[in-house]
């Protein structure tokens, strides 16, 4: 059971926090789904949930800002969330929720990179972030869609010094998986979604890791969700992205079920 403990690294995905219309329900949903267990914040967080599983924080759910899509929101771990803002905004992102306090958990801010994807970032003080990972019902992988593959590499590493391992053949499939060192493994990955049909925006998307997929898909299903692709067998493992009922969208994936190889390997 991979687990973790203290502060994540500087550039690494750390945390997901679910923003929905209903956190009730959503408690509902992914504790069926997923095994999750919640705990409720103090009163001052507004309702915040935290959702664990085998007595460590998996992910957050929370209710949404007004006027936005319900979402299932990437963190990026960092040392200054202040010093981040600036770098990011230097290099042609933009800020959609200024650096602030999360009570004593820590200090954030939300931010769209060049091409649109909204990531937040997450300056750990009290809660480090995710507790456990790679395991049924946790996180297991950050995927960045990008329409503009080449500039969003540039700004990511601008700012949190990303590097970079290409993993696709160049054109069929342009992938690559990112990196806070130069020789560390990967921690995600981002995806040249040009030629997919309807992925028309920029995004992350969060992915969790599953024993079944079939089976994960169809109680979604079941459920109330929406199946937006899947169960389809890859190199990396049998996955899908499902819609949960109130319209968030993410990954499921079984790591252990994988058929030939990454293009261009």
């Amino acid at each position: 059971m991979p687990t973790h403990d203290g502060n994540w690294s500087q550039g690494t995905p750390c945390w997901v926090g679910g923003d929905v219309d209903d956190p009730a329900r959503a408690q509902t949903f992914y504790g069926e789904l997923f095994g999750w267990k919640f705990t409720e914040s103090p009163p001052e967080s507004g309702g915040y949930l935290m959702a664990m599983r085998a007595g460590r924080a998996v992910a957050g759910i929370g209710p949404k800002p007004k006027d936005t899509p319900s979402a299932w929101t990437t963190y990026l771990a960092v040392e200054s969330a202040d010093a981040i803002a600036g770098k990011l905004t230097a290099a042609g992102g933009s800020l959609m929720l200024e650096p602030r306090d999360a009570l004593d958990a820590g200090r954030m801010a939300v931010a769209a990179d060049p091409t649109g994807a909204v990531f937040g970032v997450w300056e750990a003080r009290a809660h480090p972030g995710a507790g456990i990972y790679n395991e049924h019902g946790t996180y297991c992988w950050a995927e960045l869609h990008t329409r503009d593959y080449k500039r969003t590499q540039e700004f990511y590493a601008d700012v949190f010094g990303w590097h970079y391992t290409e993993i696709g053949d160049g054109h069929n499939f342009i992938y690559s998986t990112f990196s806070p060192t130069h020789d560390g493994d990967g921690v995600g990955g981002i995806f040249d979604s040009t030629a997919v049909p309807g992925d028309n925006r920029s995004h992350w998307l969060a992915w969790f890791q599953v024993d079944d997929t079939d089976a994960v898909l169809a109680t979604a299903r079941d459920l109330g969700a929406t199946l937006r692709s899947g169960p389809d067998d890859s190199p990396f493992g049998r996955m899908g992205v499902v819609q949960g009922p109130q319209g968030e969208v993410f990954g499921v994936i079984d790591t252990a079920t994988k058929v030939s190889s990454p293009a261009g390997a």
